[in-house]
């Protein structure tokens, strides 16, 4: 009996250690950031396009590229993803052909986001024509978020009651209104918790609209989603490890990382939000 207590305790204090390591480096991360880059951000910062070789102004058209980017990127990824989800928990027999399509969109979230961008530049780009624009840039982010939303969607059905089916089922409904009436409304909370997880991870993405749509340099707001874009990641990378003159824009780069930061975790935050409302109405229903 002593021995097993010993145990419990030695695996509750090595996985509150763990947790207390990866928090530590948390904060030490978001520190660093917020007190080198929280004098930047201003609302001119926030508001003006850059100027001067982007060593003086704002990052106003980085902002308004990424929120162009990551609204096709949701456009895409889920409607798709909900639907593709629904065929393989709902619909699709368990057959090998259907556990290789699992394994097979497990992995390609794996797939590192640069193969990506080359695909990207393929298929977007190259094959349909669509030129380096928001728009090619936000269908690639699309395929990467892709694979997140499918998983994320599909274990949010898993979590729905066999019982919740069978008495659609019993009261004379098709398979198509007990999923719509019965399955959807308690599951759309983790089916749109993991999409915006995952469109939160791409909107921070470098390597797809590197190749895709991402400028270097553009002192204006795009026109159409055809046009070239800034964007705040590639615009981070730009600033902090190839500008001629890093060490003045250095506070410029901790600035635009904390609105970055900022904006991934409102989406997140968004994602709790929504998660906690619809979980609070279906449980009063």
């Amino acid at each position: 009996m002593k021995k097993s207590i010993l145990s419990q305790r030695l695996g509750f204090s090595l996985l509150t250690a763990c947790t207390a390591a990866v928090v530590g480096f948390l904060a030490i991360i978001l520190w660093d950031i917020v007190t080198k880059g929280a004098g930047s951000v201003t609302w001119k910062f926030l508001t003006d396009a850059p100027r001067d070789g982007m060593t003086q102004g704002g990052i106003m058209p980085a902002i308004v590229g990424t929120f162009f980017a990551t609204t096709i990127t949701t456009v895409l990824a889920l409607p798709l993803g909900c639907c593709v989800a629904i065929y393989l928990n709902e619909y699709a027999k368990d057959t090998a052909i259907t556990r290789l399509i699992r394994v097979t969109i497990r992995n390609l979230a794996g797939v590192p986001s640069i193969v990506y961008g080359l695909f990207g530049v393929v298929l977007f780009v190259q094959g349909l024509r669509l030129g380096t624009s928001i728009l090619s840039a936000g269908l690639t982010l699309g395929l990467l978020t892709l694979p997140w939303t499918i998983t994320a969607s599909e274990e949010a059905l898993k979590t729905v009651p066999a019982s919740y089916r069978e008495g659609a089922f019993a009261l004379g409904a098709t398979k198509w209104q007990a999923i719509y009436t019965n399955v959807l409304p308690y599951a759309f909370g983790g089916i749109l918790t993991g999409a915006i997880l995952g469109i939160a991870r791409a909107a921070g993405e470098t390597a797809p609209i590197l190749f895709t749509g991402a400028a270097f340099y553009l002192p204006f707001l795009p026109r159409s989603v055809f046009d070239q874009f800034m964007a705040l990641p590639y615009h981070l990378y730009i600033l902090s490890t190839q500008h001629h003159q890093i060490e003045k824009v250095r506070p410029l780069a901790y600035g635009t990382a904390l609105v970055l930061l900022g904006l991934v975790l409102g989406m997140n935050l968004i994602a709790v939000i929504i998660r906690y409302k619809i979980r609070k109405n279906t449980k009063a229903v």
